[in-house]
């Protein structure tokens, strides 16, 4: 439980917040409603994010301990007030050609204006998170494994992994198809929001491997008594993993902040509650991380990679479709579940075998 300590800290404090922010605007059945609606909103946005921690702990478990810190300090501030919070906010400013202040102040006494505008480009950010993600689940599906989880399908799909670009190739083809969808006056936006996730995910992945040769060009050096200490390429390499994880946070919570404003306007609410799933959602990456949980349930990072293949296809649908929230939710905890049974079935195999 140590790992969650601050969790319960913190959302004690946040339904203080909001049990004041409800009381002052509408009297004790506002502080009842306001607290109500935090809750569920926690609570949507832990179900929603569970494959985000898991796949969050597969990256995160090859730091030291001082970028892990990094991850639950400045990382959860960036979660909580960056993409809850501000990253909406420059959304409507943006796109309304508004000033910040201008949205701040629609957000705080206009929250249902804000809510339209926001939920106006909905489409754009569904393309640009939905696209994000799909490379994610393609380069882990299409990555040559030790361990499959369906090996029938995993095996067939790794060697098709050994032609050159053939996730990005694959993304192309369902943005298009994606943009199809769309109404023909966002179709254009939704194209540029996809490329941008094929790019800026690229360029996570480019920079990532330039700073990895320099780590291994830094240790060759070293080792022959020629080179400095990979102290400065280890941090670059941690500082690129850091960001990846923060871009990744960011295309989950999308579908998150985007399916709170179906539950209510009021941004404050809104900011509340999904904090509070944010730092429960950091806790258990720590606490997968520090336990071996992947390396105790092998299929686990394989469900939840499949649970962001089909957020992805979610997002992407959502461009003309509308998908229930606690659909998505579902089919993540659905994947991760079957996930770990399958993983426990396998334990057992293995001990079988042994005696």
């Amino acid at each position: 439980m140590r790992h969650f300590y601050l969790d319960f800290i913190f959302t004690a404090i946040a339904l203080m917040i909001a049990a004041w922010w409800g009381y002052s605007h509408g009297g004790m059945g506002g502080l009842i409603t306001t607290l109500s609606i935090t809750a569920i909103l926690a609570v949507m946005e832990i179900s929603l994010s569970f494959d985000n921690a898991v796949v969050n702990a597969s990256v995160l478990k090859g730091w030291d301990e001082f970028w892990k810190k990094i991850f639950l300090t400045v990382g959860i501030l960036i979660a909580v007030f960056g993409m809850r919070l501000v990253f909406p906010i420059v959304i409507v400013a943006v796109t309304a050609d508004l000033g910040m202040m201008q949205v701040i102040d629609l957000a705080l006494n206009d929250p249902k204006e804000y809510s339209a505008r926001l939920l106006a480009h909905h489409a754009e950010i569904s393309a640009f998170g939905g696209i994000f993600l799909l490379l994610v689940f393609l380069n882990f599906i299409f990555d040559e494994k030790e361990v499959h989880w369906f090996n029938w399908l995993e095996s067939r799909l790794a060697k098709l992994g050994k032609v050159d670009a053939m996730s990005v190739f694959v993304a192309l083809i369902v943005l298009m198809i994606a943009v199809s969808f769309a109404n023909p006056e966002q179709s254009a936006a939704v194209l540029i929001a996809g490329v941008w996730g094929i790019l800026i995910y690229l360029g996570v992945q480019v920079v990532s491997g330039m700073l990895e040769g320099d780590l291994e060009e830094d240790l060759e050096n070293k080792e022959n008594g020629s080179g400095t200490a990979a102290t400065s390429a280890i941090m670059k390499g941690g500082i690129i993993g850091f960001l990846y994880l923060e871009v990744l946070d960011a295309s989950f919570s999308f579908d998150g902040v985007i399916g709170a404003f179906a539950i209510t306007n009021d941004v404050i609410v809104i900011m509340l509650g999904l904090a509070i799933g944010a730092m429960f959602v950091r806790s258990m990456t720590i606490f997968l991380v520090d336990k071996g949980t992947l390396d105790e349930f092998i299929y686990l990072e394989h469900g939840a990679h499949y649970a962001i293949g089909a957020l992805a296809i979610i997002m992407l649908l959502s461009v003309k479709f509308h998908v229930p929230e606690i659909i998505t939710g579902l089919i993540g905890i659905a994947f991760i579940g079957w996930a770990l049974l399958a993983s426990l079935k396998h334990r057992k195999q293995q001990a079988k075998s042994i005696t």
